[in-house]
């Protein structure tokens, strides 16, 4: 009561005055682009590798490769992006991520031989890897009592870009070839840097590096757009529990608090923001993240290879797929096209759970059923119910994946934000690297039943994890500083 005397709100306390509307909408759409482009670039692993094989003549290994060195790129980039965009703006982060992203991503449409596609393509997943930036710019302008909601609708642009990739393999494919599918994946990702200009910088970014009044002109151009009022008072930086420590008008009109301007400073240098991450009040939730999202990207990548490992009709012992010139089979395109959708209704279940049970609760019951589903996998099934409980397993898994998404930048400060969910994502993109040795070599050398059990084992793994995490972040404001 005596903060609102004084005149005095915090930028959550904006936020839930301007509430979620059109401004917002725009952020989501941008931000999601941004999503929805690596969806595509990453779906397209399950399709070109049989058919570059077929055309170059390569080995089973080189073409494991192709998938593996996107994501070896993705954890270099994961970090680095992150780095970037903590010490120059959301803005920086995105805009660079774009370029090389889009620029990679056509020139390996023109790959003269083998070793230049996998040199670009390591590109395009180094691009790949600050995706995680644009999750942390759209949760910085969404009001905390539905951010959990907001951050599942953001989710699906995942989804409907993999829906999009399967559906653009299926009819380039047959009529074209691979070269034409990369240079179509590209296209989102040309659209980020055709739509850059008009992006705004993250208030909460601003108002950490001391710049209030830019994220104040920010909030009433908000309040503008969304037709709502911004409080009465004066825009601080810090939480809510922070105004009850500040006394005087003079010290009430300080864009950051003294004992956060030190820390601000300090965030300036890269390795500074990657040291904080493991320092006493960090790294427990660090170490933990980097496990969770290991066995999320393990698990979830491991399906999606698993679907196109199985789609010959046979959940046992069988050959590499066999292709004729570009076309690897309907049944490749229609049991992708198929669980893909099956992310849809993930994502609406677990939008219905993570604000009302938590983050934890929700994803100990989405891994849950994921192994429920993966179970019947350890022998041999039918064509038809391998298809459904490869949909039952990846609606969960995404639902999971999701989840874990939201979670990991909530629980870092804004001064660390994107730097530590960008290093907790690149540990998970190592779970990405790893899991195509298990789906396809393993499956490919008849030990389908080996594979569902590595896959299984860390599912449970994951499951313990999530329930270390020392709390949950429904209904709680984003924090500025570690403590």
């Amino acid at each position: 009561m005596d903060n609102e005397q004084v005149g005095l709100y915090t930028l959550d306390e904006a936020l839930e005055s301007l509430g979620f509307g059109k401004f917002q909408a725009f952020v989501l759409a941008y931000a999601g682009l941004g999503w929805f482009a690596e969806a595509m670039e990453i779906m397209i692993l399950s399709f070109i590798g049989q058919a570059v094989k077929s055309e170059w003549g390569l080995s089973s290994s080189q073409e494991s490769l192709l998938s593996t060195i996107v994501f070896a790129g993705m954890v270099i980039g994961a970090y680095g992006w992150g780095t970037i965009s903590d010490t120059y703006g959301r803005r920086t982060g995105f805009l660079t991520i774009s370029i090389v992203t889009s620029g990679a991503g056509f020139l390996s449409t023109f790959s003269p031989n083998y070793l230049s596609l996998v040199v670009l393509r390591g590109f395009v997943g180094f691009g790949l890897g600050g995706t995680s930036v644009f999750l942390s710019w759209f949760l910085e302008f969404v009001p905390t009592s539905s951010r959990g909601m907001w951050m599942i609708v953001f989710s699906t642009f995942w989804t409907f870009g993999s829906i999009f990739e399967a559906t653009l393999v299926w009819i380039v494919m047959a009529k074209l070839n691979w070269r034409w599918v990369l240079a179509l994946s590209s296209v989102p990702s040309f659209a980020l840097l055709f739509l850059y200009g008009v992006a705004p910088e993250s208030p909460r970014y601003l108002c950490m590096k001391g710049r209030t009044g830019d994220a104040l002109r920010i909030l009433e151009k908000i309040a503008s757009v969304n037709g709502t009022k911004l409080p009465a008072g004066v825009l601080i930086s810090g939480r809510s529990t922070d105004k009850a420590e500040e006394s005087t008008p003079s010290e009430d009109r300080i864009p950051l608090l003294p004992s956060l301007s030190k820390s601000r400073m300090q965030s300036n240098l890269g390795l500074s923001s990657f040291f904080m991450l493991f320092s006493s009040k960090l790294i427990k939730t660090t170490a933990l993240l980097w496990v969770l999202l290991f066995g999320d990207s393990f698990s979830y990548y491991g399906i999606i290879l698993l679907t196109s490992k199985l789609s010959s009709g046979e959940s046992g012992c069988f050959p590499t797929i066999q292709s004729s010139g570009y076309l690897l089979g309907d049944s490749l395109y229609v049991n992708a096209f198929i669980t893909s959708i099956a992310e849809l209704p993930g994502l609406f279940l677990s939008a219905l759970l993570v604000d009302r049970v938590g983050r934890k609760q929700t994803m100990s019951i989405m891994f849950g059923l994921a192994f429920i589903f993966l179970l019947p996998l350890l022998t041999r099934q039918s064509a038809v119910l391998t298809t459904c409980l490869l949909f039952g397993a990846r609606m969960n898994a995404m639902a999971t994946f999701t989840v874990a998404s939201i979670y990991a930048p909530e629980l870092y400060p804004t001064s660390v934000r994107t730097t530590g969910a960008g290093v907790a994502s690149a540990v998970g993109r190592i779970g990405g690297m790893v899991c195509p040795l298990v789906s396809v070599a393993l499956v490919n050398a008849c030990h389908q039943t080996e594979a569902v059990a590595i896959y299984l084992a860390v599912i449970v793994v994951s499951l313990v994890c999530i329930q270390l995490f020392p709390y949950d972040t429904k209904g709680r404001e984003l924090s500025d500083t570690a403590s």
